[in-house]
C-alpha cells in the first residue's frame, strides 16, 4: 500500500511537470517575439541570390476560334521570359555581427559587405527550347538580385557591366529570393560577353544564406562571430573551413551538376528554404537550393532547460526512492505530504532554473537553483526522517542526481548510454537492499538492516 501510494504521488507530480515544460516554450516564443522585434526595425533573416539575366522574347502562337459555327485560325504574338544562369561567379561576403540586447533578450544583428563577380554568354542555339535568336528582345534584358529582406539594403550599391556603371532599381529579384531584390536594365543587343562586378552593403540578423546559380559558384565568407552554424543544401568545403575564438572563414565550391539546374530556363527556380534538411532537399520540386550560416548563441538556454525538464521524473523517482527505503527498512515514517512537499521542492528546481538562466546564464543559473533545492530538502529530510545522518545521505543522493544532469546535458550524444548504466546501476541497488524483505508479510524484513539507523 506504501508503494502504490508514493507511485500515485509521483504520478500526480508529472502534471505540474508538463506545466514546467510548457512554461518553456512559452518563455521560448517570447524570447523569439522580442528577437523579432530587436530586428524590426533592422532587418530579418537574409537570403542573397543572383545574378540572374532575365531575357524577354515573342514567339508566334496559333489559336482556333470558332466564330458563326466556322473553325478560324488566327496567329498570336505572345511575350514571353528567358532566364540565363552565369558561366561563372564568385562572391565573397564579410560579416560584421553585433548582439544588442532589449530587456533580458538578445539578438544577433550583423552588416554584411557583398563583392561579387560574374560572366553571362549567350547561347548560340536554343532551338531546344522551340525559341529562335531572332526572337529575343535583347535590348530589353534585365539583370536581377535578390535578397529576402531588401530593407537591409544599404546606399553604397554598385554594378559594373563591361566597365560601365550600371544603375540599379528595387524590386524585380529572382523566384530564389521571392521575387524581392534589385534589377538593372541592360541593353544586350550585341549579345557579347558580359562581365560583372558588384557590391552592397546588407544589414540583417540570426541567419545569412546564399542561393547558388550558374556553371560554376565560388562563394567565400568570413566573420568575427565564433560561433557559426553552417546548415542548409550545401556545406562549406571541409579543408576551407575554420573557426576560432577570433572567429570564422569558410568557402563553398559548387557546380551546376550539383545544383540540377539548366542554365536556360524559360522559368525561374522556386523559393529557396532556410535550413532544408536532406529530406526536403531530395523532394524539392523546381525550387533553389541554399547554404545557410546561422549566427547562433554559444549556449541555448532554453533547449537546456528544455532538455533538463524531461530529465525530471528521474528526480523524482530517485528521491521518492530514497524515502521510500528509509521508510520501509530503516523504520522511518514518511507520510504522504511529505512525499508530496519534496516532489514540489524539486519541480521548483526547474521553473528556479529558466528564470535564473534568463537573467544571468545557465551555468550560474544551475548552480543557484541546485544549490537551493540541495539545501532546502536537506534541512526538510532531516526533520522527516529524524536524524541528520539520514538527511545527510539525501543531499548527497540529490548532489549526485544534479551533477549527473549537468553532465548529461553537455554529452548530447552520449546521454541514453550513460543515462540507461545509472538506471541499471539503481535498480540493482535497490534488489540488493531490500532482497531480504518479504513483500507478502506487509514489507517486515528477517534481519536488521543497520545501514539506515
Amino acid at each position: 500500500m506504501k508503494l502504490l501510494i508514493v507511485a500515485l504521488i509521483g504520478g500526480a507530480l508529472i502534471i505540474p511537470l508538463l506545466f514546467v515544460y510548457g512554461l518553456v516554450s512559452d518563455r521560448q516564443h517570447q524570447a523569439r517575439e522580442a528577437q523579432d522585434s530587436i530586428a524590426a526595425g533592422w532587418a530579418g533573416a537574409q537570403a542573397v541570390s543572383g545574378p540572374v539575366l532575365m531575357l524577354p522574347y515573342r514567339k508566334d502562337h496559333i489559336t482556333t476560334e470558332i466564330v458563326e459555327g466556322r473553325s478560324m485560325r488566327r496567329t498570336v504574338r505572345e511575350r514571353h521570359n528567358l532566364f540565363l544562369s552565369p558561366e561563372q561567379q564568385s562572391v565573397e561576403a564579410q560579416i560584421d555581427p553585433q548582439v544588442k540586447e532589449r530587456a533580458i533578450y538578445r539578438s544577433v544583428l550583423y552588416r554584411a559587405s557583398i563583392n561579387g563577380s560574374a560572366r553571362f554568354e549567350l547561347p548560340d542555339d536554343l532551338t531546344g527550347l522551340g525559341i529562335d535568336r531572332q526572337d529575343l528582345l535583347l535590348d530589353e534584358a534585365e539583370l536581377r538580385f535578390g535578397m529576402s529582406d531588401p530593407r537591409g539594403l544599404q546606399t553604397d550599391a554598385r554594378l559594373v557591366v563591361n566597365g560601365d556603371a550600371m544603375e540599379l532599381h528595387p524590386g524585380r529579384g529572382p523566384a530564389s529570393s521571392g521575387g524581392t531584390g534589385v534589377h538593372a536594365m541592360l541593353d544586350w543587343t550585341g549579345g557579347e560577353t558580359l562581365d560583372l562586378q558588384w557590391s552592397y552593403s546588407l544589414r540583417g540578423s540570426r541567419s545569412f544564406g546564399f542561393v547558388p546559380r550558374g556553371q560554376s559558384t565560388e562563394w567565400t565568407v568570413t566573420s568575427s562571430w565564433a560561433h557559426p552554424s553552417f546548415v542548409g543544401s550545401f556545406l562549406p568545403d571541409a579543408d576551407a573551413a575554420q573557426i576560432s575564438d577570433e572567429g570564422f572563414s569558410a568557402s563553398w565550391s559548387i557546380s551546376n551538376l550539383a545544383l540540377g539546374q539548366p542554365m536556360v530556363s524559360q522559368n525561374d527556380f522556386g523559393p529557396a528554404q532556410f535550413e532544408q534538411s536532406p529530406v526536403e532537399v531530395a523532394s524539392d520540386n523546381g525550387a533553389s537550393k541554399m547554404a545557410t550560416i546561422r549566427l547562433v548563441e554559444p549556449v541555448d538556454l532554453y533547449s537546456l532547460v528544455d532538455r533538463s525538464v524531461k530529465y525530471g521524473f528521474l528526480f523524482i523517482g530517485f528521491t521518492f526512492l530514497a524515502f521510500l527505503m528509509f521508510d520501509i527498512i530503516g523504520g522511518a515514517k514518511v507520510a504522504s505530504a511529505e512525499y508530496l512537499l519534496s516532489g514540489a521542492g524539486l519541480i521548483l528546481f526547474f521553473v528556479m532554473l529558466l528564470a535564473f538562466a534568463e537573467m544571468i546564464g545557465f551555468a550560474w543559473a544551475y548552480i543557484v537553483a541546485s544549490g537551493a533545492i540541495i539545501g532546502l530538502l536537506t534541512s526538510y529530510s532531516a526533520a522527516v526522517l529524524k536524524s541528520w545522518r539520514r538527511a545527510s545521505m539525501i543531499g548527497g543522493l540529490l548532489v549526485g542526481l544534479y551533477v549527473m544532469l549537468y553532465v548529461l546535458l553537455n554529452l548530447e550524444g552520449l546521454s541514453l548510454v550513460i543515462g540507461s548504466v545509472i538506471l541499471f546501476f539503481a535498480l540493482a541497488g535497490v534488489m540488493y537492499t531490500t532482497r531480504d524483505i518479504d513483500w507478502s508479510d506487509g514489507g517486515s524484513n528477517d534481519g536488521e538492516v543497520t545501514g539506515y539507523a
